[in-house]
């Protein structure tokens, strides 16, 4: 995962007087002639290697090990002859073309001060080197005298051009910083490259990639493959990665791309018979499956596909892919279903405006489902790959605005995951101050400014950017930010409290209609699921031999970083078992069931169809307030109004009692609001089974 060649133009570096460029030949080792022919081989060796490097980089493609092999071979020719301009400036090549760039730094200005025109990409790697340091006016100085030197009539003039309007963007952007931290978090990153982190909507639980070290055998240029690793944040602290359970992790590099939002199902591509495929694995207790590949109109088998990810709707798939036909490396393209059962996915589209001339993704789809995050070395990058925001405006995503510094560099920055409110995000980077190669950053966004700001142009979402106005800066995209809340939590069984697996269903109280159903996880009863605001929601919860459990509350338009987290206690169907209708409502005073209780009173009625011989006491409970006769009476007409129904849709009388407790048996105090709303229930006691 490297970048394009780049390298500078010819700054004036002080020139160290009694600097001497010694050139591999007999005369000046006259006394270790079995040295330099190592040193000459080593050298000739290296170039075969970097020939191939920079012509797949050349053509925006991987360079593989290329870089790799051939600097090992120049640190062999280092060691005998340190001094030499053109191997300090190849041995800089190599490095601008690993994922520790910075490294190119000092060998390109040794290479220069011995030798300045000892290579004609010298002043384009220079210029990198100051791209590198955010010596932005010095760099394009070099570029440009780059560009004027250099006349092959090729397709190289894009990288400069490039090049040039990255360091013209960064002046801006760097002059206007976004509200934003961004800190590595070293409990996650190793001297080796850690990148892909990909969370679950509460931020909770990640995934990510690592080729550090493992029991793998190294490659030949002594590095490992990429492995897949999990981590939980406890305490607001990030837990030493580790391997993840299950058969995701080969021999070869098996790389993360994205896990769904809550956590069950993860996307991870790797290579198969030379090629780049996308896989899908799932959480099946506590050990993901089997990967198992993707329809093929996601992973073909033609071309290389990765960098999957999932998008909020559940019928599309977005991913990257490279296309032979252009040289503008991959392409983020998606496909959706026609038919979930089937999953018959259609034939991959191109995402308009989307792509550049370079490489363009990873992507990651906000779960609004109208933002999307594309890392990309085109566009208005400043140097490397940045990270880029899109809108889905009337149906289609808008050109790619960057989301500005620091949260990019001149180095390379992608892979987005971010918090279901907004406030955070994990991106990978290997800008210089890390622990090496690529490291996981957190991003923190500090919101608006607190003053009101006329006259300006918002440059980045609302809620993230602090505004600015520069003619080279995209026009930006408006903003209505959705607010969502994150409910989470556990099933357990209420008397022994180990994990249940469980059916749960989220109904829409107003509309009656079940927006979403999904199981709890088997071995840990764990559950998440991110819900938008301005409704009130049932959540009734059901498993084999237990009650069902269930539950309503209110989101409010405009709430946000809201998360709800429950245990949710289920009990065996047993005598004595009793649980509160919390999704049955009445008529302030009365006892007339409102239609949002439909859907509760069904699910009742199912269990009552489905357990025959449960006999069941429907009890209804008020708080203190007013008389205890009132109280009493009024719950008594409400506990009756529930068994009507229930005796309407066919269950036997004889199955059911009603009783009215009125405030006689409080769950709560009833000294508060909360309280007094929790004492107001009715409820089912099972009396035979």
């Amino acid at each position: 995962m490297k970048k394009y060649i780049i390298t500078a133009i010819a700054l004036i570096f002080t020139i160290v007087t009694n600097a001497q460029n010694v050139e591999f030949k007999s005369a000046n080792f006259k006394e270790d002639k079995e040295g330099l022919k190592k040193a000459e081989d080593a050298i000739k060796k290296g170039d075969e290697f970097l020939a191939l490097g920079n012509e797949a980089i050349f053509l925006v493609q991987s360079p593989g090990l290329n870089f790799q092999k051939a600097l090992k071979e120049y640190m062999i020719a280092q060691k005998f002859n340190p001094k030499n301009g053109h191997l300090n400036f190849k041995i800089s090549v190599c490095h601008a073309n690993s994922t520790d760039p910075f490294k190119s730094i000092e060998f390109i200005k040794k290479a220069f001060t011995l030798d300045p025109t000892c290579d004609p990409f010298m002043n384009y790697y220079l210029g990198y080197s100051l791209q590198l340091e955010e010596k932005f006016d010095e760099a394009s100085k070099a570029y440009i005298e780059f560009e004027t030197a250099y006349k092959k009539a090729d397709n190289f003039s894009k990288f400069v051009t490039q090049h040039k309007n990255e360091c013209k963007a960064a002046k801006a952007l760097k002059a206007a910083p976004i509200r934003a931290w961004v800190d590595n978090i070293p409990e996650l990153s190793s001297v080796a490259d850690d990148f892909a982190p990909s969370i679950t909507t509460d931020g909770a639980e990640m995934v990510l990639t690592s080729n550090r070290s493992n029991s793998h055998t190294p490659n030949e240029v002594g590095g490992y493959d990429a492995d897949i690793y999990t981590s939980t944040l406890n305490d607001g602290k990030w837990a030493t990665p580790k391997q993840i359970s299950g058969p995701l992790n080969t021999t070869g590099d098996d790389v993360s791309n994205n896990m769904s939002y809550n956590g069950t199902k993860m996307l991870l591509h790797r290579e198969v018979n030379g090629q780049l495929d996308v896989f899908e694995s799932k959480l099946n207790g506590l050990n993901w499956s089997d990967p198992a590949l993707m329809h093929f109109q996601i992973s073909s088998g033609k071309a290389n596909e990765k960098y999957a990810a999932y998008n909020p709707d559940g019928w599309s798939i977005f991913f990257s892919r490279d296309n032979d036909n252009r040289a503008n490396g991959f392409d983020i393209m998606y496909s959706a279903m026609q038919s979930k059962i089937q999953k018959d996915y259609m034939a991959a589209t191109m995402v308009t405006l989307i792509n550049s001339k370079f490489n363009d993704g990873p992507i990651y789809l906000h779960i609004d489902d109208e933002t999307m995050y594309i890392a990309s070395e085109g566009h208005e990058s400043i140097g490397g790959y940045d990270i880029f925001v899109s809108k889905k405006v009337q149906g289609q995503w808008t050109k790619p605005v960057n989301m500005g510094y620091p949260i990019n560099t001149p180095y390379d920055d992608f892979f987005f995951a971010g918090t279901a409110n907004g406030k955070f995000a994990y991106i990978s980077s290997n800008r210089a101050g890390g622990k090496g190669g690529y490291d996981i950053y957190k991003v923190t966004f500090w919101g608006p400014e607190k003053t009101p700001i006329t006259d300006v142009e918002d440059y980045l979402l609302s809620s993230i950017a602090m505004p600015m106005k520069d003619a080279q800066v995209e026009a930006t995209v408006d903003v209505n930010k959705k607010s969502f809340t994150v409910f989470k939590g556990i099933t357990i069984d209420a008397m022994t409290k180990k994990p249940v697996e469980a059916n749960i269903e989220i109904t829409d109280n107003v509309t009656g209609k079940a927006i979403e159903t999904f199981t709890t996880n088997s071995a840990t009863g764990k559950f998440i699921i991110t819900l938008a605001s301005g409704k009130n929601y049932g959540i009734a919860v059901k498993a084999d031999k237990y009650l069902f459990h269930s539950e309503n509350f209110d989101i409010p338009n405009g709430a946000a970083d809201n998360l709800v987290n429950k245990v949710i206690e289920l009990k065996n169907i047993a005598v004595g078992s009793k649980i509160a209708l919390r999704n049955i409502f009445f008529d302030i005073g009365k006892s007339t069931l409102r239609p949002e209780s439909n859907s509760e009173l069904d699910r009742l009625l199912k269990l009552m169809k489905e357990v025959p011989t449960l006999k069941i006491e429907i009890s209804g409970h008020t708080d203190n307030t007013g008389s205890a006769t009132l109280n009493e009476t009024l719950s008594q007409s409400r506990a009756e109004a529930v068994v009507a129904y229930l005796t309407s849709k066919g269950i036997a009388a004889n199955r059911m009692v009603a009783k009215g407790y009125g405030a006689s048996k409080p769950i709560a105090s009833n000294n508060s609001e909360d309280g007094k709303q929790q004492n107001r229930r009715t409820e089912f006691e099972i009396k035979g089974n």
